[in-house]
């Protein structure tokens, strides 16, 4: 009975060290700050500063981020999402109600938000192949309806 209980034991020790790994291994974990002046803005004027920190979570993200815009107004935004394509709450913005996430492949990702049931905007998310830098394209539409394509560059710190 004994040699049972051990054996189950070393199992549940097994898989939960797999689980740590397969977390830690999450190529976006981190923070990562904007490069404003490596970035483009085809539309709007560019924030003055951003930090996003990702942590790993079962089948996907963690983000909390703070900036400032343009115009010096503060933001922090967080969500939680796996990666299903299923809606997860955002917070800390009027901008936005909810967000899903897809991984097309181990280096990138993909965002949809939503607001009120509506689909605003895009992002897709590549990571550089040495793991220092986030190339994140934005896709949507400003308050008269034009397209908007930015290009975020973010850097591991």
């Amino acid at each position: 009975m004994r040699k049972q209980s051990i054996a189950i034991a070393a199992t549940i020790i097994f898989i939960l060290a797999l689980a740590t790994l397969a977390m830690a291994a999450e190529p976006f974990a981190g923070t990562w700050k904007l490069n404003v002046a490596k970035s483009q803005y085809n539309s709007g004027r560019p924030d003055k500063s951003s930090t996003v920190t990702f942590a790993a979570q079962e089948n996907g993200l963690k983000l909390v981020a703070d900036g400032v815009d343009a115009d010096g107004k503060t933001s922090h935004v967080t969500w939680n999402a796996k990666f299903d394509g299923k809606d997860y709450p955002v917070t800390g913005t009027e901008d936005v109600d909810t967000i899903a996430i897809t991984r097309p492949d181990a280096n990138s990702y993909s965002e949809l938000f939503k607001k009120a049931g509506k689909e605003i905007a895009s992002t897709r998310s590549v990571l550089s192949k040495d793991g220092k830098t986030i190339t994140r394209t934005f896709k949507g539409k400003d308050a008269k309806g034009q397209e908007v394509v930015n290009i975020y560059i973010m850097e591991k710190q």
